[in-house]
């Protein structure tokens, strides 16, 4: 944590870890712009790579300091991105950095949807579920496995299938994988003596048949869901 690292109290730690998460995330978000607006990058990637970013965000836990309540500061960066969603999804412009890298189609209202359907289900997992082992994996299987898998599904699919919206086994599979793969590194690196394979391949499973069966958008609040409430029974 930075408060040791560095030799300061709990509070000014955790303040810097704040500034670092908004550093990043903002940086994110321009560095995406800059990919749509100049080198061309499609808007349904550059939204799938903001997405797999914003959930990364939980690798700035382990600098946050237990030990004092400014530990729940890791979620002003969503507090402050859920007034501005709204805001935007109302009033934004089409050449808007947020319209152009986290919507399909460059509709602003489609930051009402599953934008701000993320970030209220992250504040929750940085809030009630704190350093959580259940909180980590629903944040890890929404980040990484619900980002990847309409990536490699769209580009590389070819057996489709559709039960609430289009599907692929390929985007599925990459859902498990990577939903899996990032469970057991943020688990590892956030709460390492909580690290068990066996119930996060359960778990990654499971995200994959709610992200399968689920309707667009609102994948992002079923599958965190899902996987928290399940975390409590295996």
């Amino acid at each position: 944590m930075l408060s040791i690292t560095l030799g300061v109290n709990p509070l000014v730690g955790n303040l810097i870890a704040t500034v670092l998460t908004f550093i990043y995330v903002f940086g994110l978000v321009a560095l995406m712009n800059f990919c749509v607006t100049r080198l061309g990058l499609a808007q349904d990637i550059s939204r799938k790579i903001t997405h797999i970013g914003a959930g990364s965000i939980i690798a700035f836990l382990p600098l946050y300091s237990d030990l004092h309540w400014s530990k729940y500061l890791n979620v002003t960066i969503f507090l402050v991105w859920l007034i501005l969603l709204i805001q935007k999804g109302f009033f934004a412009s089409p050449d808007d950095e947020a319209v152009k890298t986290m919507t399909r189609t460059g509709d602003r209202r489609e930051l009402l949807k599953g934008p701000l359907y993320f970030v209220i289900v992250a504040t929750i997992c940085g809030t009630l579920l704190y350093k959580n082992f259940a909180g980590i994996v629903a944040m890890a299987s929404l980040g990484w496995g619900d980002g990847f898998a309409p990536i490699i599904g769209s580009r590389y699919g070819r057996w489709k299938y559709k039960i609430f919206s289009d599907k692929t086994v390929e985007g599925s599979f990459s859902m498990f994988l990577f939903a899996l793969a990032a469970s057991i590194f943020f688990v590892w690196l956030i709460l390492p003596s909580e690290l068990n394979i066996s119930r996060i391949f359960l778990l990654a499973v499971i995200a994959t048949f709610v992200e399968g069966f689920s309707p667009k958008e609102v994948d992002n609040i079923w599958i965190p869901v899902i996987v928290v409430v399940t975390a409590n029974f295996v």
